[in-house]
């Protein structure tokens, strides 16, 4: 379920205990994980709300809303199809309770440089990512984004001739294995990235 930035820094100092959602049946397990934008979040429960109408102040509070109103907003029924938002489409609703348990792995793993083994696993995994009929990106992008750290990232979609959006998932990817680091603007070369190109022949 999508969690915001705003919402993901609440949770992780305790603001925030809950989330609501509309949706036809859970999309969540209690026990599960999720990766946010401050760190892992953790499921605790999931259970429906038989009456909307009594939902107070304190629960949006504690949801990270600013009122009520909003909390209802969020929750009004409409005819629009069930969304990754999460707050509309579904036919019931849901309080998500939840807590921070740890920062994100990946920042972590960005400043482990790899060892023999590290460096042959890393080098499947991209030769993976990289058998798609458009042919391997994995090392021009690492190199690009190497030589021009905090460039915004519409110019290296223009550099490699490729769609803005698909080009973000891409590095996506790179980032959870720990080569690179995002940026309010543009990306940086991760301390693990480095050693992987470091370790490539020319």
């Amino acid at each position: 379920m999508l969690i915001s930035k705003p919402v993901a820094e609440g949770i992780r100092t305790g603001a925030v205990s809950q989330a609501f959602r509309r949706w036809d049946a859970p999309r969540v397990k209690v026990g599960g994980e999720q990766l946010t934008p401050a760190g892992v979040v953790r499921f605790d429960a999931v259970t429906q709300v038989r009456d909307p109408s009594k939902l107070t102040e304190r629960d949006a509070h504690r949801a990270g809303l600013k009122n009520l109103s909003a909390l209802q907003k969020l929750l009004a029924p409409t005819d629009r199809k069930p969304s990754a938002r999460g707050g509309r489409g579904g036919t019931r609703v849901y309080r998500i309770r939840l807590r921070w348990v740890g920062e994100d792995p990946r920042l972590a793993l960005r400043e482990r440089l790899p060892d023999a083994v590290e460096l042959a696993d890393i080098t499947s995994r991209l030769a993976r990512l990289d058998a798609r009929p458009t042919g391997p990106w994995t090392r021009q992008t690492l190199e690009w984004i190497r030589d021009h750290p905090h460039v915004v990232s519409k110019e290296l979609a223009a550099v490699r001739d490729v769609d803005l959006l698909p080009m973000k998932v891409d590095i996506r990817k790179l980032k959870a294995l720990g080569l690179t680091i995002s940026h309010e603007v543009g990306y940086e070369l991760a301390p693990r990235g480095q050693a992987y190109l470091d370790s490539l022949p020319m």
